[in-house]
């Protein structure tokens, strides 16, 4: 049916219907006026006048709001159901005069078609937010997952199905750390990153260097480096994102080297164990017969034997940290004792450099858990950084207190060079040199690495706070004894195992 002509048939009616009221008003009016008042003519003709000229305006306004009010009509659906509109209430198309079934049919059309796009922008929305549908997802050359808020893989890309080598549908459905073999560095795992995300925060990214994986059917592990983008408030469910970036061929390379030099090094035990011997025996036989100038040379070959002592000791502990393989026997000790010890040690390094060690040791200290050879190469390499940045000044000093959290607290501080601050963020990287002056000063890059893993093995923290040209303070804490795990204890030895570094699972921290 032509609703549109019937609406305009409507208009012309009530529109002829109006005109004859308002002609028919104003002359009866007039002639009324006339025979009531007994007025001229031209006062009835003035007043006919005014009362058509109102008679008009009225006529106007409602010929006006009868015309547009469908139109309003249409206009209110439209803006009802617009995304981006002002808000209006649905329209009462009902209570039109005029127009009724043309505006009641163009709003269903109009309902009609907003549901049609509707569908479609949800259907298209889907398919965006599906990834497994994403081009780019699907076609990106690296390893790329995607985890729901319970930890489950609910997206692998080609490249990662490749890598793992592992069946597309043993991955996806499977929580991540089931189905990985994924192993870290440190005690900053996935998991503990993700628990702690969780927690404190909305989005958040980390990343990860040297993660592990063990492959099935595959002797050998994968290394590679992990980055991971974590929202909570995605509207799909993927909270987590993970990317992967193979360096198993580089990272081959380096445990290699320090394989091979770890392998080296172990040869110069042997020969170098024989010349501490004989500078003791020089020293203790022809010390009383030499000259000054002579004890000062014994002075500086033992010095440089100590030296190169530590530095064997160094690289070999760090093979081992490397490989897993350097186990911690923690036994109570007199923290008093054991610094006495190093500095004693070191006495004659730091005098051939015209360096003194000032310790100073708060009384009453508890008893520590400590592995005494291990912890010693910690006090040892901190106090000869100390000795060789020392450049210019005369003292170091070594202090141990208990501390607010109650734990024993050592700080060894010295005056001398400093470290940039851009530095510190990676002083205990392994193999890193400060840039600035390791042309002047020698070093391997091990000792605080090195440091940082023993500290951290004995349950302990290490840190470092330091100014250009004003020095260096390394602050490492140690546990007291009665603080150490009960069930860490070991019977009759009264000591605790521990491994120092080592490689820590995801599936430890999932099951806790």
């Amino acid at each position: 049916m032509d609703f549109f002509s019937k609406y305009r048939s409507q208009i012309h009616t009530k529109t002829m219907l109006l005109m004859l009221v308002l002609q028919v008003f104003v002359v009866g009016s007039g002639w009324l006026l006339y025979l009531t008042n007994r007025t001229d003519m031209m006062q009835t003709l003035a007043a006919m006048s005014v009362l058509a000229l109102c008679g008009t305006i009225l006529f106007a306004r409602l010929v006006t709001h009868t015309a547009t009010e469908p139109i309003h009509m249409v206009w209110q659906a439209i803006q009802h159901i617009a995304p981006h509109g002002e808000a209006q209430p649905a329209p009462k198309v009902e209570s039109l005069g005029a127009g009724q079934e043309l505006v009641s049919n163009l709003v269903n059309h109009i309902y009609q078609m907003a549901s049609v796009v509707d569908d479609i922008e949800r259907t298209n929305a889907k398919k965006i937010q599906d990834i497994h549908t994403n081009f780019v997802a699907n076609t990106l050359p690296l390893p790329f997952l995607v985890l729901d808020k319970s930890d489950t893989i609910v997206y692998v890309n080609e490249a990662a199905v490749s890598y793992f080598a592992v069946p597309l549908d043993e991955l996806e459905g499977k929580n991540v750390y089931t189905a990985l073999d994924l192993s870290f560095s440190d005690d900053q795992t996935l998991a503990s990153w993700l628990k702690e995300a969780r927690v404190s925060s909305v989005t958040s990214r980390s990343k990860w260097e040297r993660v592990r994986i063990g492959l099935p059917g595959q002797k050998d592990t994968r290394q590679f480096d992990l980055a991971a983008h974590y929202n909570k408030a995605n509207p799909m469910g993927y909270e987590t994102m993970l990317v992967l970036f193979d360096h198993t061929e580089v990272y081959s390379q380096d445990d290699q080297a320090m394989s091979f030099v770890a392998l080296s090094v172990h040869e110069l035990r042997t020969p170098l164990t024989l010349l501490r011997g004989y500078i003791e025996v020089f020293d203790e036989e022809l010390g009383p017969n030499l000259n000054g100038e002579l004890k000062d040379f014994m002075k500086k070959m033992d010095a440089s034997a100590q030296q190169l002592a530590a530095f064997v000791d160094n690289i070999l502990n760090v093979a081992k940290i490397e490989d897993n393989q350097l186990t911690l026997q923690l036994h109570e000790e007199k923290w008093e004792d054991v610094l006495r010890t190093v500095v004693n040690d070191l006495r004659l390094r730091a005098g051939v450099r015209g360096v003194t060690i000032k310790a100073t040791v708060a009384r009453d200290l508890p008893t520590v858990g400590v592995d005494r050879y291990s912890i010693y190469e910690v006090v040892a390499n901190l106090l000869d950084n100390a000795i060789k940045y020392a450049k210019g000044t005369k003292e170091v000093h070594l202090n141990a207190v208990l501390n607010k959290d109650g734990v024993v607290e050592t700080s060894i501080k010295d005056f001398g060079l400093g470290i940039d601050a851009t530095i510190l963020p990676h002083i205990f990287d392994k193999f890193y040199r400060n840039h600035r002056n390791r042309a002047q000063i020698g070093g391997t890059g091990l000792g605080l690495y090195l440091s940082r893993a023993i500290v951290l093995a004995h349950g302990g923290q290490i840190s470092v706070s330091s100014k250009v040209n004003e020095g260096s303070t390394f602050t490492f804490t140690v546990l007291p004894y009665s603080k150490l795990a009960e069930q860490g204890k070991t019977g009759d030895t009264n000591g605790i195992s521990r491994g120092a570094h080592g490689w820590i699972k995801n599936h430890s921290m999932y099951r806790e």
